[in-house]
């Protein structure tokens, strides 16, 4: 039986520290293909670059549209992911999937 006297609670965000280690991240979420594990990432990434006022302020939304959109009752919209994605460097591109 496990120990649980030992474990240390997984933060991501202790291992976001560089612009490359959030791009790697959030690319990562991406290709996970759920929606809910890369608003989850978003998430992360944003409590790495200092929280959503730095989100709001890089992406031009308010924290409360942020809120909304990042909330795991929500879908948000393919502009919104975009624009939430630049603010960290990245763009959607498409490739080719693997062969399963």
């Amino acid at each position: 039986m496990a120990n649980h006297d030992h474990w240390v609670a997984y933060n991501p965000t202790d291992y976001l520290n560089t612009p490359a280690d959030i791009v790697d991240y959030l690319d990562a979420a991406l290709e996970d293909g759920d929606d809910r594990v890369l608003v989850l990432a978003i998430g992360d990434a944003a409590q790495a670059i200092g929280g959503m006022a730095e989100l709001s302020r890089r992406t031009g939304l308010s924290e409360e549209a942020l809120a909304v959109a990042l909330s795991p009752d929500t879908s948000p919209s393919l502009s919104t992911i975009r624009t939430i994605l630049k603010a960290f460097g990245l763009g959607l591109a498409g490739r080719p999937l693997e062969a399963a």
